[in-house]
């Protein structure tokens, strides 16, 4: 692969909350360091709701070398307030190209799911549910085909309105639902997560993405660090609950540690992509605010089980691996560099 990546998380916005409390840049500058020399990526896509944190970010990341995928990731908002969003991003993400660097602006995400206004219902679970639980395969067809049109008729206005203020390449970070027409666009997209079900195709599916002739990012996979998590494809993380504030609180049970499932679903799936020929791809994730790990007492309680980063956030205290960080690496962080450095 030519550009091997990794999602770096600056805080989802949602409700006016963002999900990572602390923005520290000295931190920041760090960890995007080790990303740089300790997991060998080449590139990373910045992602999250506020604008000038993206910003902050993209700029530490382009100043050391990384290639920059400048992603403003919207949720529950509306068309108006997507293209605004994505207005300011795109003239910020040009600041950070002038500057030197190589930046895609990535135009929203899963948009459909994540946004409101594409599909009924007003929360995440809601629109996705009926999708997920149809079994009539010609009303799926249907709905497929309704949700394509609106998605592509906003994605249209979208990358007219980012390339009047963005002069570097742009993609969109698309669900496989959403047959997303890439004719605007300079790169192909896929959030693609490999589940139990579509195991024996996925490699043909790949196959058939970089076939289209256009360059193919998959712009997030991943799993997390439970047993079986990686047969639940971008499912893995319904095992949460959440508290009334919206905030993870606890498993729905009892789960098995496996830092080293997590770690062999990356390597999979990162040899799969680099022999089918794509170009990018982008684990998810480095790190998610909001899952720390807590050992040794109520195991529903240790919420980084549940997460997709490769490291595990410390409830307290710092790493042993790194003692400046809150944190400590996973398996999977390992076998990343491993991967990234060969």
């Amino acid at each position: 692969m030519r550009a091997k990546g990794i999602s770096y998380d600056t805080g989802f916005v949602s409700g006016g909350k963002v999900s990572r409390e602390r923005f520290e840049p000295d931190v920041v500058r760090r960890e995007l360091t080790v990303i740089r020399d300790d997991l060998h990526c080449t590139a990373v896509r910045i992602i999250g709701g506020d604008p000038e944190r993206l910003e902050t970010a993209a700029t530490y990341a382009a100043d050391l070398g990384l290639e920059v995928w400048f992603s403003p990731y919207p949720l529950e908002l509306t068309s108006a307030e997507m293209l605004s969003l994505f207005a300011d991003c795109a003239e910020r993400a040009e600041r950070v190209r002038l500057r030197g660097a190589d930046v895609v602006f990535v135009t929203g995400a899963e948009l459909s799911i994540m946004n409101k206004g594409f599909l009924p219902g007003g929360t995440h679970g809601e629109r996705l549910g009926p999708l997920l639980g149809e079994r009539d395969s010609a009303r799926l067809r249907e709905l497929v085909g309704e949700l394509s049109a609106r998605v592509g008729d906003f994605l249209v206005r979208a990358v007219s309105l980012v390339r009047e203020r963005f002069g570097g390449r742009v993609t969109y970070a698309a669900i496989p639902l959403e047959r997303v027409d890439w004719t605007p666009f300079d790169i192909v997209g896929i959030d693609l997560y490999r589940s139990a079900e579509v195991a024996g195709r996925f490699e043909e599916g790949v196959r058939a993405l970089v076939a289209q002739g256009k360059p193919v990012a998959i712009t997030e996979f991943g799993t997390a660090a439970y047993r079986g998590a990686d047969d639940r494809g971008g499912r893995f993380m319904e095992i949460v609950e959440y508290g009334e504030d919206g905030t993870p609180a606890r498993l729905d049970g009892v789960y098995a540690r496996d830092e080293a499932g997590q770690a062999a679903y990356l390597r999979e799936l990162l040899e799969i992509f680099d022999a089918a020929g794509v170009d990018s791809a982008f684990v998810f994730l480095f790190a998610l605010s909001g899952f720390p790990h807590r050992p040794g007492g109520d195991p529903a309680a240790d919420l980084d089980l549940a997460s997709p980063g490769i490291v595990k956030i410390l409830d307290g205290g710092r790493g042993g691996a790194y003692p400046d960080m809150p944190w400590e690496p996973k398996a999977a962080f390992t076998a990343l560099a491993e991967c990234y450095r060969s």
